[in-house]
């Protein structure tokens, strides 16, 4: 069975109150949030056994911060494809699962609809009989794009002389054309680039006056060495500058991440630019290239409040710059976290898959000072859990309750949201599941495989995509078990 309730935050304007709403015995609280303090992860490392659970018994509680990056997920499939596995470092399972669509049912206002089901794993995944599936899902409200508020945009293009291989600059400059003609003329776009040094190509102009801003992106070439750092103080300057009150402010960087020139660490990068990070101007990144600085384009969206996507492909770089860019502009939750808590007289151990480096400290849940995810309209993040039972388990017995905490884009007002699932609702056979938790499933321990956490071989991986590719329609997930199987065939 499926436990599904959906939860309403109605916000007024002008900065009122947040009002919450109730649903179906759920419970919303609306909270005023003091200014935030800087990101604060580190803490929260949970105690493990040597094969990654977690005792309830020694922590019933696991935290994390939501992500909806997915430059994980998209920088394998490259690699795989040409032949080539990635480092196990660079594998997120979670941006692997946050990669597909899925098919929660939206919230009628704004926060999260917390969707929570599961089932047995499969025959072939080395779990034994008391081991579940647990899959807990989050959706936002989808907007309609005519309505959105207008956007401010600063574009920080890396023009150093990695950039010059095919497949980098090439493909941005493609993809900002084509964004350009996508914007709406009341939107407004700045363009920084940079080497060694950054440089303004063009100030916050309207897009109403495209040729211009057609004109800037033509004008960008390759040079010399990566000063990531420079460019974004310039870019953060710039968008300050162009503020609007009222409007989505984005600087948006597009780099193959590889900086060799200035402070070449996250944190530094982020400090330097605080002071405009702290006024609404999220940071989005998309990757690029063969060879690309993951670790530092993560950390940078991650700590920036946005996140960050990588594309390799002409279609996928329009897909994204034309279909999902401007879906993501406005916010619809700052700061969200995730909170499950199990019940020991049904849970024996449990392990997240991914997340790590997301983690938060069970006591700084409802501490609004401490940095979370940034999620837009329509969005879908989702975390699965490997669950062992009690042997009591049984029934209606709850397994875990599930919270979901969140502050308001515009009033910066907290609320909360929870559900709970029992392990009746974990109990149905794998190849029973829904199409989209076989999805899930295929695509997490993909990433665990490619990690080498030997519970699942490829080799029974790629069907269980292959299957639900073929009871989704979804081209995204046939390609998913197409990729499994080319990942196989490296081994």
């Amino acid at each position: 069975m499926v436990k599904l309730r959906q939860f309403a935050l109605v916000v007024g304007v002008a900065a009122v109150l947040g009002v919450a709403a109730c649903g179906g015995g759920g419970r919303s609280d609306s909270l005023v949030a003091p200014e935030p303090l800087p990101d604060r992860h580190g803490p929260a490392t949970p105690r493990t056994d040597r094969d990654g659970e977690t005792s309830v018994t020694d922590d019933p509680q696991s935290t994390f911060a939501i992500d909806v990056d997915t430059a994980s997920y998209g920088y394998a499939r490259r690699l795989i494809t040409e032949g080539r596995k990635p480092d196990a470092s660079q594998v997120r399972p979670e941006e692997f699962v946050n990669s597909f669509e899925q098919d929660y049912p939206e919230p009628s206002g704004d926060g999260f609809a917390v969707h929570l089901d599961g089932a047995r794993f499969p025959e072939f995944h080395e779990a034994g009989t008391d081991t579940r599936l647990m899959r807990v899902g989050l959706r936002t409200r989808g907007e309609d794009p005519t309505t959105r508020e207008d956007a401010a945009l600063t574009f920080v293009v890396d023009v150093s002389g990695s950039m010059a291989e095919p497949g980098r600059l090439d493909l941005v400059q493609d993809s900002l054309h084509t964004l350009i003609d996508e914007l709406r003329p009341t939107d407004s776009v700045a363009i920084v680039a940079f080497s060694g040094e950054a440089e303004v190509v063009t100030e916050m102009t309207p897009v109403s006056d495209a040729r211009a801003l057609h004109e800037a992106v033509d004008a960008l070439r390759t040079r010399s060495s990566t000063n990531l750092e420079a460019g974004l103080v310039l870019g953060y300057q710039v968008a300050r500058e162009g503020f609007r009150p009222g409007r989505t402010n984005r600087v948006i960087v597009l780099s193959d991440g590889l900086a060799n020139t200035g402070d070449t660490d996250a944190d530094a990068i982020l400090r330097r630019v605080s002071e405009e990070a702290g006024k609404q101007i999220a940071l989005l990144g998309v990757g690029v290239g063969s060879e690309y600085g993951d670790a530092l384009m993560e950390r940078l969206a991650d700590r920036g409040d946005g996140f960050v996507v990588y594309v390799s492909e002409r279609e996928q770089a329009r897909g994204v710059f034309v279909r999902e860019l401007p879906a993501t502009l406005a916010v619809r939750a700052l700061d969200a976290k995730v909170q499950v808590t199990f019940d020991p007289a049904a849970v024996r151990s449990y392990r997240l898959i991914g997340y790590e480096n997301r983690a938060i400290a069970d006591e700084d849940f409802r501490d609004d000072r401490v940095d979370g995810g940034e999620v837009g309209p329509g969005h879908s993040v989702t975390a699965l859990y490997a669950v062992r039972l009690t042997a009591e388990a049984a029934g209606n017995a709850r397994v875990a309750q599930v919270r979901a905490r969140w502050l308001d884009p515009g009033s910066r007002d907290a609320a909360e949201v929870y559900e709970s699932l029992t392990v009746a609702d974990l109990g149905a056979r794998f190849d029973a599941a829904g199409p989209r938790l076989r999805m899930s499933y295929a695509a997490g321990y993909f990433a665990e495989a490619l990690r080498g956490s030997g519970v699942v071989s490829l080799g029974s991986l790629a069907p269980v995509a292959r299957r639900a590719g073929d009871d989704t329609r979804d081209p995204a997930v046939d390609d998913l078990a197409s990729l499994i199987g080319r990942a196989a065939e490296l081994d």
